[in-house]
C-alpha cells in the first residue's frame, strides 16, 4: 500500500490543507516515469518526519488542480505549513537538498 492516500477533487485537497499544520501534496500525472521512480524516495524521506500528512493527486482526473496550484509538469511537491505554501519542487527534484528543506521546516515547526 502506498503511503500516500489520494486526493480526488480540489475541494478535498483545499480540505487537506486546511485541516493540517503540515500538509504535503505529490501531483502526479499516469505513465510518468519521473513521477514513479521518485514516489517511493519520496515516501521515505516523509516517513521521517510524523506530523507531515501527505496525499497525492492524479493531475489527470482532477483537472482543474494544475489551475489551482499552477502546475504546468509532472511530478510536482508541495509542501504547506499552516495552509501557507513552504516548498515546491517539479519534475527533477534532488532528494537530498529535499529532505534538508524539509528537516529544517519541520524543526522549526516542532520544536
Amino acid at each position: 500500500m502506498s503511503y500516500f492516500q489520494p486526493l480526488y477533487s480540489t475541494e478535498e485537497t483545499e480540505q487537506f490543507i486546511a485541516q493540517h499544520k503540515l500538509a504535503f501534496l505529490y501531483i502526479t500525472m499516469p505513465n510518468c516515469s519521473v513521477c514513479l521512480s521518485l514516489q517511493p524516495q519520496i515516501e521515505r524521506i516523509l516517513t521521517a518526519y510524523p506530523l507531515i500528512q501527505a496525499r497525492t493527486i492524479d493531475a489527470s482526473k482532477v483537472t482543474e488542480i494544475a489551475g489551482k496550484f499552477n502546475v504546468f509538469t509532472a511530478p510536482v511537491l508541495l509542501l504547506f505549513v499552516e495552509g501557507k505554501e513552504y516548498i515546491r519542487q517539479a519534475r527533477i527534484v534532488h532528494t537530498e537538498v529535499f529532505e534538508q528543506k524539509v528537516a529544517h521546516i519541520y524543526k522549526n515547526m516542532v520544536d
